[in-house]
């Protein structure tokens, strides 16, 4: 079945949207549950579950994709969702095996690469950074309001209740692609059948790495993905956790700051990245970003009050346009049927950044002696004081390392997209492609052998 009407952007939105309010709501619940499970090195734990994740599917994304490529996005979108949302039931049957199952997802927890795949099938060049920016400020929008339902529900109702939602959302969000999602690779650039070969090298990760390594431009490219995200990487996996327990701050508290967080990131990543786009251009507009997630980490790094964690926060939301900037920026040096390699490929090495980002931030939080033993929870403003006092006291010049560590890697970051040229040969790009990537093509396509390929995107001034 093809779905309801032709595939558009918003039916990849509504994917991303229920995936993440199905987890969003599990905000609160998760932190509890993972501090009542592992009472001794918290963060150690949270950064070695997180980082086994990542480092599967930065394993697994390159072959996702390049599959994606051959046989549609439709049946990968439905994998990837199931299997992301697969632990949420566990969450209350066994927290042991909730995490275990989390560490393992991480095989197919790739939908965003995906899900960049499907939008660049079905957009214009002209039409691709918008696109990719309305993906990830759907994202943001799915929790600016899931953590204070569900932090909420959870005081008034009990966590079982949440955890039931959550698991309902998840399976709305399969149904979803099951009868709605219409199929947006055409029909000329698929094989008849699902026997179509997929050779080692293309699910090999680091095959992909090599490849890389083979294009000058890409590789600036993706070395400012890594420098970058893996500090975003890591700081995602522990930050509502560093609010909670060691700045004070109450499940209420962590609810807003992510609502508040999520309204200025929608904003930042539609109208503000829209309006730099074309107003100073592609490259300008990741260096501005990198250059806000430099200020953002400092301030979370030196910052030891809570009004200094929501003024960072506002300085967050405006980093937060790098990755669609980098997205559509990729794109342009792809061919049609190479988007989701591409795609796969940067969502690769956001998945090495998710594994080695959190296993990063817990090893330095643990070296600096950042724990939680024998502290209270922070239910009340007086817990919350013993915590945040403890901590001044045993960190009195740099309350957050780890954030301090994380604005040294996007400064270098920096510097190397300095070097990222502004226009490029597309024509060149595309046979580079072509030539680094030959495996990746497909048989089937109506192309004559030595017939030059036209590229997808063309070589303007956004």
């Amino acid at each position: 079945p093809q779905g309801i009407g032709s595939p558009s952007v918003y039916h990849a939105v509504i994917v991303i949207f229920l995936e993440f309010f199905a987890w969003g709501l599990l905000t609160a619940p998760t932190l509890v549950v993972l501090h009542e499970t592992f009472p001794k090195h918290t963060f150690l734990m949270n950064g070695l579950i997180q980082g086994v994740k990542g480092l599967l599917s930065f394993l697994s994304a390159p072959l996702i994709g390049a599959l994606s490529d051959v046989w549609g996005r439709k049946s990968f979108l439905l994998l990837t969702v199931f299997f992301t949302c697969a632990p949420i039931p566990l969450m209350k049957i066994s927290p042991w095996w909730y995490f275990a199952v989390i560490s393992v997802s991480g095989v197919f927890a790739v939908t965003f690469s995906v899900v960049f795949a499907y939008v660049a099938d079905i957009t214009q060049e002209h039409e691709r950074s918008m696109a990719y920016g309305l993906v990830s400020a759907t994202f943001a929008a799915s929790l600016v309001t899931s953590p204070a339902i569900g932090a909420y529900l959870g005081r008034v109702y009990g966590d079982s209740l949440v955890v039931v939602l959550a698991t309902a959302i998840a399976l709305l969000d399969i149904c979803f692609i099951l009868v709605a999602v219409p199929e947006s690779l055409p029909e000329k650039m698929r094989p008849a059948s699902w026997g179509a070969p997929i050779s080692w090298e293309q699910a090999d990760p680091f095959a992909s790495l090599k490849k890389v390594g083979q294009d000058s431009i890409v590789l600036l490219i993706c070395i400012t993905v890594f420098l970058s995200y893996l500090p975003e990487a890591g700081q995602y996996s522990s930050f509502f956790l560093y609010l909670r327990q060691i700045m004070g701050f109450s499940s209420e508290s962590v609810a807003a700051f992510i609502a508040v967080l999520g309204i200025l990131s929608i904003i930042a990543q539609t109208i503000v990245l829209s309006l730099l786009m074309r107003s100073i251009g592609n490259k300008n507009t990741i260096l501005l970003g990198l250059g806000f997630q430099i200020l953002q980490l400092a301030w979370y790094g030196f910052g030891s009050e809570p009004w200094m964690m929501w003024a960072a926060g506002a300085v967050a939301a405006m980093s937060s346009i790098t990755f669609p900037a980098v997205s559509a920026l990729v794109s342009r040096t792809a061919d049609a049927d190479q988007q989701g390699v591409v795609q796969g490929m940067i969502t690769g090495i956001r998945g090495l950044c998710n594994g080695l980002g959190p296993a990063l931030y817990g090893f330095i939080f643990y070296i600096f002696h950042v724990e939680l033993n024998e502290l209270p929870m922070p239910e009340s403003p007086s817990g919350g004081s013993v915590v945040a006092q403890y901590h001044l006291q045993q960190n009195a010049i740099i309350p957050g390392p780890p954030f301090l560590f994380g604005a040294c890697s996007v400064l270098l970051a920096l510097l190397v997209a300095l070097f990222i040229p502004e226009h490029t040969n597309l024509n060149v790009r595309s046979s580079n492609w072509k030539k680094h990537c030959g495996s990746h093509g497909h048989p089937h396509s109506p192309q004559a052998p030595g017939e030059a390929k036209e590229p997808l995107l063309q070589d303007t001034n956004v």
